[in-house]
């Protein structure tokens, strides 16, 4: 079984709201939507792609999407990430990390030398490659749109592929599809893990003192510097990076927009004031969201980031007290 992905601070009833996830039912993302307390008391709704997950909740279909941003060996899930930047008009509200571990799973009675062709999410498969160039040489790989799509195909196919065929996924999707799972944890790297986007329509979460905010900034102009003006406006404030990625705009060869992830919340001072300073500057920049940063020690820093706020507070109106 996969480790369990960091509970949400805030615990809440969930259960007449509804959110969309990249399906069928046993994918990676169904399996981090249900590691939430308050989350997994909604109705979840399998879609058949991401673009599909995102244009639901733009169109109201839905409440919430949840959708696969970013692996920690293959890097960004440039289908969730475009369709959110190009296509669609969302805030993130939450992010969710989950560890990854992948099994190679087939019909009941189907041995490892029987496998003619291998199964995945492309992903997926990038994450296993060693492991089947290693005891898998002559299988072919296959694409499929998700994990638990991989498994329900081989569970359930009438093609020769899926009488010889394995899928690589969760343990969640053998148990789902009745599948055998031939071995287990084969992903190249023992610290896999992917990140998650809670994200809705309108909504900015409130500031929590450990947040993160994630923009676009499309350039005014192409030319020399103008990138390291973007980054001054952090740098000059001593906001901290945590993410900066191209991407080409659509509009042509050679015009590339700057994908930012930063330490803060829109609500900060500081923060609000680069944003300010870039929309005057840049052509455009595109407001993701702000929203509460996950990982182990998160609810530690939120609870340690209000005792000095409280602290600091207390400070100031000591000091303005003695204003004459």
């Amino acid at each position: 079984m996969n480790a369990p992905a960091e509970q949400n601070p805030v615990s809440a009833d969930w259960s007449g709201r509804t959110i969309a996830f990249l399906g069928p039912v046993g994918t990676f993302s169904e399996q981090a939507l249900l590691s939430q307390s308050d989350l997994a008391t909604a109705t979840a709704v399998p879609m058949s792609n991401f673009g599909e997950v995102l244009r639901a909740t733009e169109d109201g279909e839905v409440d919430y999407a949840f959708v696969a941003i970013e692996n920690a060996i293959e890097g960004t899930v440039n289908a969730s990430q475009d369709a959110l930047v190009f296509d669609a008009d969302l805030l993130i509200q939450r992010e969710v990390v989950l560890p990854i571990h992948l099994d190679l799973m087939s019909r009941p009675g189907v041995t490892l030398a029987e496998i003619t062709h291998v199964m995945s999410y492309p992903h997926a498969l990038a994450q296993c490659r060693h492991f089947v160039a290693r005891e898998l040489p002559g299988a072919i790989a296959e694409a499929a749109n998700s994990t638990a799509e991989a498994a329900r195909l081989i569970a359930t196919g009438e093609s020769e592929l899926a009488r010889t065929g394995a899928a690589i996924g969760p343990s969640r999707a053998a148990e789902v599809y009745g599948l055998e799972i031939l071995a287990r944890a084969i992903e190249d790297h023992p610290d896999n893990a992917t990140r998650f986007l809670l994200i809705t329509r309108d909504s900015i979460p409130a500031p929590t003192g450990h947040d993160k905010t994630s923009i676009v900034v499309f350039q005014r102009a192409d030319e020399p510097g103008s990138l390291l003006s973007i980054l001054h406006e952090f740098a000059d404030r001593g906001i901290n990076l945590t993410k900066l990625e191209s991407r080409p705009t659509r509009r042509g060869l050679g015009d590339y927009c700057f994908l930012i992830d930063l330490e803060g919340h829109v609500a900060d001072e500081l923060v609000a004031d680069a944003l300010r300073s870039l929309r005057a500057r840049q052509a455009d920049v595109k407001f993701l969201g702000s929203y509460p940063i996950a990982g182990e020690r998160a609810e530690q820093v939120r609870e340690e980031a209000t005792v000095a706020q409280r602290e600091a507070d207390t400070w100031l109106r000591e000091l303005r007290s003695r204003v004459q």
